[in-house]
């Protein structure tokens, strides 16, 4: 997984091609396997295949068009309700992102892994992807995620030095 780490970029262009459905469960397998707070497990995916939904997403993406070309797109949830049950506030307004920004990592590297692509997509109307997923209302889209197949090879963007955001014991 260290390889998958340093090889993950953001891939905003996809071949054609389609990524097998066993694929897709371990991606998703994965992701559920990653930490939460309490181990509440607050996270909820929409896995969204067709082109009328991925269109829409798109539009919601604010013209993120790059999502049309990707063979599947996971919509990640955090259910803030089932964080709150425990945690109160705290749980429903962090701990539920917490737990929902550990599981897209595991998607995106279990991605790279895989010698896919995939894109955390973060700016979006989020009203406007409620309904297209149909979201109750404790529940809140947090990212978009298309994956495909490759078709562009990124350089690592430049990285802010450690030694620069590194603070020993306080800032």
């Amino acid at each position: 997984m260290m390889d998958a780490i340093r090889k993950r970029r953001s891939i905003r262009k996809y071949k054609s091609g389609k990524i097998d459905e066993k694929d897709i469960i371990e991606i998703l397998e994965n992701a559920i396997l990653a930490p939460s707070a309490g181990n509440l497990q607050s996270w909820e995916f929409v896995l969204v295949k067709t082109m009328e939904q991925k269109k829409k997403l798109a539009d919601a993406a604010f013209g993120q068009d790059f999502i049309l070309d990707a063979d599947f797109v996971v919509v990640v949830c955090a259910d803030q309700k089932r964080s709150s049950m425990v945690y109160g506030e705290r749980g429903y307004e962090l701990y539920s992102i917490q737990d929902t920004a550990a599981a897209i990592e595991n998607i995106l590297l279990t991605v790279t892994e895989k010698g896919f692509g995939a894109c955390w997509v973060g700016a979006f109307d989020e009203s406007m992807v409620r309904d297209i997923i149909n979201c109750p209302a404790h529940v809140k889209p947090v990212a978009v995620i298309p994956v495909g197949i490759p078709d562009e090879k990124p350089n690592m963007p430049e990285r802010i030095p450690l030694r620069r955001v590194l603070h020993w014991e306080r800032f």
